[in-house]
């Protein structure tokens, strides 16, 4: 019917609701006119001497109908002819509403102007609803330009908060939130720690906590705790600033059923206009009279014009792109939300993706007379002067388990090895396995069964000794996510037939995490460079579609390979969210699979308007060229079947992204 692209626009809702308000009230007129003039006569009469002039060439009831009938032609009926003409004369495109103001003319012309009214109100009043609907749709952009904050609290040197615009911060400046308040925007609090809801950017249902050097983003809720944020960026390259750039920028690009739909309809608009002069000479040729012969090309006019068909595939398209854009999911386009329904495959990245990212201590072993909360306090003393990411985890397990790290001083580092240092008086060391065989120390431990059994490969382990004694030894493991599980079960319960694993960590490693998550060992593949990735990638496409899962940064080439790329927890990345086809803002592997259903949902959806506005259009054909099809069935059969798509469509609105 109307061009998607325009018919939500600022200002346009208005006017098609102002418009199919005076046609409907033109036809309510026109229709009641014969029964209303005759009492307006005999009221206006009753105050005139002689009552009403009897040779007065105005007749009332005549003269209210052309009126409505006239008021229903120029506002159902101009606006249309205008657009239409224009769209024919600069972009050389037959619209549809040519055909339907043709349609109306032509009615009008063979003495049925009532006939030609219904149809411009049908015609406008499906219009308006296609408008209001499509606008429901991008609407949901507009909903996340509303949550952004206009005004933020900016520290002062002497303490005191000022008032501010949001886009006058600048990336370094200090900024208060209070609880309730929204974070005005992408920033890393500096003090504080409280509960943060992200519904609003990442999907995620539940609060979610957040301490000194967490990221926190544009509007999103500080619920309970006082925080003080340092600004990592301004208001125009925030998350939601992306977020609402992306999620318009795919509304705009057309997915493959979108420009076939719009090709179908252009050429088939030309052949209906043609098919409709040849039946007029047809029919005239056997005989028939100018009247009826105009009045049924009229008909045929309506009855086969596509605009079901040009609007079903849009309507769907963009309902499903703002739900899943609501729910934490960013799909490039149509086309990615169509290539998503299609994949029967997936590749994860494991390190971040399948697992947390982040190395914890596992296990915990000591040899023969030492106490192991002891010798984790140790070990915490140590690493507390170590920066690296297992050294993290050591202090994380200390504290976890409330052990205080022993003090440790006299650090000296050992490059690709470990720490030493003195710790009680007495000279310890940590590190990997070339530290232990530098200090003389075994460290297979015989002494010690459960130190040995850690060494199997699958665990990264940090040996404490002292001089050439192990002490003890802990190992570490990059955890498998949560609800990486039930994430992947999802997707097998959808039909997905492989979930192959690929990384570039150690073999015992990959089939350790791979063992958490019930995959089949066949399916990981371990040891990867990035080509190799790429290679494997290819190899899983030739059997059909296939997504691949990574985290938008290390994984380019892959995402780029595959028929759908996915980033993983790409709120706040600027490369993640520009490198993949799908974007999911949390780190919530259930979003996967519940955006797969939706997007399977929107190709059944799609199927169902084009199966209904081809049946529909085609009934009605058949009726026109073989049966005595009356213009106003025509009309009712023609607009109630766009307006039946576009409803069908907008159901996906209400279908959110729900994490399996």
């Amino acid at each position: 019917m109307h061009n998607p692209d325009q018919t939500s626009r600022p200002g346009h809702e208005g006017r098609a609701i102002a418009l199919s308000i005076l046609a409907v009230a033109g036809l309510v007129i026109g229709l009641t006119g014969g029964w209303l003039g005759p009492r307006l006569a005999a009221g206006l009469g009753a105050g005139l001497p002689g009552g009403w002039p009897a040779g007065l060439p105005l007749d009332p009831g005549s003269g209210l109908r052309a009126a409505g009938l006239g008021l229903v032609y120029l506002a159902g009926g101009v606006p249309a002819a205008v657009r239409a003409l224009h769209e024919l004369r600069h972009e050389h495109r037959l619209d549809i509403e040519l055909l339907m103001v043709i349609a109306a003319l032509a009615a009008a012309g063979v003495g049925a102007p009532v006939e030609g009214a219904v149809l411009l109100v049908l015609f406008s009043v499906a219009g308006t609803l296609e408008t209001l609907a499509m606008g429901r749709a991008r609407r949901e952009v507009e909903a996340l330009m509303a949550l952004r904050p206009d005004r933020a609290h900016l520290l002062q040197p002497d303490g005191s908060t000022q008032e501010v615009p949001v886009s006058a911060l600048v990336p370094g400046d200090r900024v208060m939130v209070r609880p309730g308040a929204r974070i005005p925007v992408d920033a890393e609090i500096e003090t504080g720690e409280g509960e943060i809801d992200e519904s609003s950017v990442t999907g995620e249902s539940l609060p979610v906590a957040r301490g000194p050097g967490a990221q926190v983003f544009e509007a999103t809720v500080n619920l309970h705790s006082v925080l003080r944020l340092r600004v990592t960026r301004g208001a125009a390259d925030s998350t939601v600033a992306r977020m609402i750039a992306l999620v318009t920028q795919a509304q705009a690009e057309r997915a493959p059923s979108e420009r076939f739909s719009d090709w179908f309809g252009q050429r088939y608009t030309w052949a209906v206009l043609g098919g409709a002069l040849v039946s007029l000479a047809v029919l005239l040729a056997l005989g028939h009279g100018w009247h009826e012969a105009t009045y049924r090309a009229a008909v045929l006019l309506v009855a086969a014009s596509p605009c079901a068909i040009v609007i079903s595939v849009p309507a769907a398209i963009l309902s499903a792109l703002s739900a899943a854009a609501r729910g934490g999911v960013l799909f490039k386009g149509g086309a990615a939300l169509e290539t998503f329904a299609a994949v029967r495959a997936f590749a994860f990245d494991k390190t971040g993706t399948l697992t947390t990212g982040r190395a914890e201590v596992t296990d915990l072993a000591v040899a023969p007379g030492c106490d192991p909360r002891a010798v984790l306090a140790d070990l915490a003393g140590l690493e507390a002067h170590s920066e690296h990411p297992l050294a993290a985890a050591i202090r994380r397990a200390a504290e976890a388990r409330g052990i205080a790290p022993s003090p440790a001083e006299g650090i000296a580092a050992v490059p690709a090895a470990g720490i030493a240092g003195v710790v009680g008086g007495r000279r310890l060391w940590a590190g990997n396995r070339r530290m232990a065989r530098d200090m003389g120390a075994d460290p297979a431990c015989p002494e010690a069964p459960e130190m040995a059994a850690l060494a199997d490969g699958a665990h990264t382990l940090i040996w404490l000794g002292e001089g050439p004694r192990v002490l003890g030894v802990v190992a570490l493991a990059d955890r498998a996510r949560a609800n990486a599980p039930a994430a992947l079960a999802a997707l097998r319960d959808a039909g997905i037939g492989r979930l192959a694993m690929l990384t570039g960590d150690r073999p015992e490693v990959a089939h350790a995490v791979a063992a958490d998550l019930g995959m089949d060992r066949a399916e990981v593949a371990a040891a990867l460079l990035p080509e190799d990735k790429v290679a494997h990638v290819a190899r899983l496409g030739t059997t059909g579609r296939v997504a691949f899962v990574g985290d938008g940064v290390n994984d380019a080439a892959a995402l780029a390979r595959a028929d759908v790329g996915i980033a993983m927890g790409a709120a706040g990345s600027e490369v993640a969210l520009q490198a993949a086809d799908v974007a999911l803002l949390s780190e919530d592997l259930g979003q996967l699979a519940a955006a797969h259903r939706l997007a399977r949902r929107t190709a059944r959806v799609i199927r169902q308007n084009l199966i209904l506005a081809t049946g529909a259009m085609l009934v009605l054909v058949v009726g026109a060229l073989w049966g005595k099809l009356p213009l106003p069935l025509a009309v009712v059969g023609h607009e109630g079947g766009t307006v039946l798509v576009v409803l069908n469509g907008l159901r996906l609105l209400f279908d959110p992204i729900r994490r399996a």
